[in-house]
């Protein structure tokens, strides 16, 4: 498996070039020589923009609907900006090979056609608001392309629409207003309900659900819900008892649907669950109008079992002029009105815009929805180890030998933190990219790793090593090993048979600390070059000779040893790729036995 420095020659005729140093002694650090330079910061590459086509440094942004002037002007200070509203699918699908980012509301469905015509250039899509229920999440992963919505600046103007809706219904708003505009003064028919002391079921307990809990708790109701995903505590905290689907329906007296459209989600009240409620209920929807059967519904307000309704949002929008469940006298209706205030239209716009530039400059996104959810203070504490776990993965996967197919890979994570507070998905993702990458011209982000993964049948699996001491850092080391691969490195290949790289983050920057069984200490910038040689004096100087002649920096080297005058391995890492001629000058050094060129 090694391979010598004398039988160097004949690896120049290969396209690649790794050669390997064999030992399976541990080498404990001697010294180490760094040169100084300034460091750019590192930068996390997640996806990347196609829009360098010789003609525009800027990508070019797609907007299919309508968005505020500030996530306009926010825009066009990075990218070309291109509105085009009322596309048709095919007018749709043959703009977007043009485009780098697309941005819609709900009224656009990007769906499979869209991503197959982008032909791999559209890299993000932002869902100005939250539901992304128009948007085939399978097919936008499956083409590595980012989804983000804004999840956040629009919840209070939902919740305050579903309340405005609530208590329209209760006291007939709508209805009265519409009789006394026809010249009418119908005081007794429109006698409305109290909403104090009655009880809101609220079926989504998300971000507009638990807000609309706490303005309904403030108006003297009595609140439940249901969310399947809903932490028990964060309910306590409001003073909402969350319970089951049926609990919820059969005792509420009011429901207010605040969950997304999912295939569990689509008709969950039908004609069974509609005979399952108390007689009289009433029904308010700000969420998505396919979660109701609205035959059924009609249906249900025909017999008394719903007394009233009120929704903003319908199955098919706008609805037919003529649908029975619009036209119902006990129906209150408003356009899909929930985030039309102009607080939140521009609050949406700007969310959306700075997550969209965010994502095509390659900076990790917090409201991504189909990759890894991680807080935004997780991924500030996260970013060095992030970047740590890619390369360990490419280094790993440039020691195997040619023809050994990766296909399972172990990594380990340890930590003096609690499982539980550690969330290692990006970090997989990261791992699983760095594999992958450098052996298959498929690009690999954080939303497709796992299915690229999946698709090469490469199986990864996480293990938690739980130090002592203090939990101040989140990690102390990351270790990758590659199982049942052959490797063009002998000294890479650990006591238990596999290839095994470990690396730790120091002061911010990612460093390498082990290969193999040999401890090694080289900061992971540019591209590595580990050399074993004899442990005698000079040889840092005549490999920097050689390095320095050549125009090739240094940024940083160590060496380690097993006894002084034995033998030794040296760890360099450059900023460039030494030309072949170079590194057969390294090879020609008697001392040096052998050494391996990894690229990052």
């Amino acid at each position: 498996m090694a391979t010598s420095a004398a039988s160097y020659a004949a690896s120049l005729r290969q396209p690649s070039l790794k050669l390997s140093l064999s030992s399976k002694q541990s080498l404990s650090p001697l010294f180490s020589v760094s040169f100084n330079r300034k460091r750019a910061p590192p930068r996390l590459v997640i996806i990347a923009s196609a829009a360098a086509d010789g003609i525009s440094s800027k990508p070019t942004v797609l907007i299919a609907e309508k968005l505020g002037q500030a996530g306009l002007d926010l825009l066009q200070e990075f990218a070309n900006v291109d509105c085009a509203y009322n596309l048709s699918p095919e007018e749709l699908c043959t703009k977007i090979s043009l485009c780098d980012a697309l941005i819609v509301r709900s009224g656009t469905k990007v769906n499979r056609d869209v991503f197959e015509s982008s032909a791999g250039r559209l890299k993000v899509v932002g869902r100005a608001g939250v539901g992304i229920d128009n948007v085939d999440l399978a097919a936008a992963t499956e083409f590595g392309c980012l989804v983000v919505n804004a999840p956040t600046a629009n919840t209070v103007a939902a919740a305050e629409h579903g309340i405005a809706l609530l208590a329209a219904m209760a006291r007939n708003v709508a209805q009265a207003d519409a009789s006394v505009k026809a010249g009418k003064w119908q005081r007794n028919k429109y006698v409305g309900v109290s909403l104090v002391g009655k009880t809101l079921a609220v079926l989504g307990f998300g971000k507009v659900g638990s807000e609309v809990a706490r303005r309904a708790k403030g108006l003297g109701m009595h609140v439940i819900a249901h969310d399947p995903y809903a932490p028990a505590d964060r309910a306590r905290a409001i003073g909402v008892d969350l319970v089951s689907f049926d609990e919820a329906i059969a005792t509420a007296d009011f429901i207010s649907l605040h969950m997304p459209l999912t295939p569990a989600t689509s008709k969950v009240l039908n004609d069974e669950t509609f005979g399952k409620m108390k007689k009289g209920v009433r029904i308010i929807n700000v969420a998505r109008g396919g979660v109701i059967d609205e035959e059924a519904l009609v249906r249900a307000l025909d017999s008394g079992r719903v007394a009233q309704a009120a929704l903003d949002v319908f199955t098919v929008e706008p609805p037919p002029a003529d649908s029975k469940l619009v036209q119902h006298e006990r129906v209150t209706v408003t356009p899909h009105l929930g985030a039309s205030t102009m607080e939140a239209q521009e609050g949406v716009a700007i969310e959306i815009a700075e997550a969209v530039v965010g994502a095509l400059k390659g900076e990790l996104a917090a409201t991504a929805v189909n990759a890894p959810m991680v807080p935004a203070e997780v991924l500030t504490e996260l970013k060095p180890f992030v970047e740590l776990a890619e390369k360990l993965g490419r280094l790993a996967v440039q020691l195997v030998a040619g023809g050994s197919g990766v296909k399972t890979v172990k990594v380990s994570y340890a930590s003096s933190r609690a499982p539980d507070d550690l969330d290692t998905r990006l970090l997989r993702a990261m791992i699983t990219k760095g594999l992958i990458e450098p052996i298959s011209d498929v690009f690999v982000n954080l939303v497709n790793a796992d299915y690229t993964a999946k698709q090469r049948g490469l199986r990864l699996t996480e293990e938690r090593i739980l130090l002592d001491g203090s939990p101040e850092s989140p990690l102390e080391f990351i270790q990758v090993q590659i199982a049942n691969v052959e490797s063009k490195f002998a000294s890479a290949i650990s006591e238990s048979g596999e290839i095994k790289v470990e690396g730790r983050v120091k002061d911010g920057v990612p460093h390498l600390t082990k290969v193999g069984s040999f401890e090694v200490d080289v900061s992971l910038e540019g591209s590595i070059i580990l050399c074993r040689q004899v442990d005698q004096p000079g040889m840092i100087g005549k490999v920097g000779n050689i390095l320095g002649s050549e125009n090739v920096n240094v940024s940083f080297m160590s060496v380690g040893r097993v006894a002084p005058r034995k033998h030794a391995v040296m760890a360099i890492g450059v900023d460039e790729q030494p030309r072949k001629e170079t590194l057969k000058k390294i090879g020609d050094v008697p001392a040096i036995e052998e050494f391996v060129f990894l690229k990052l």
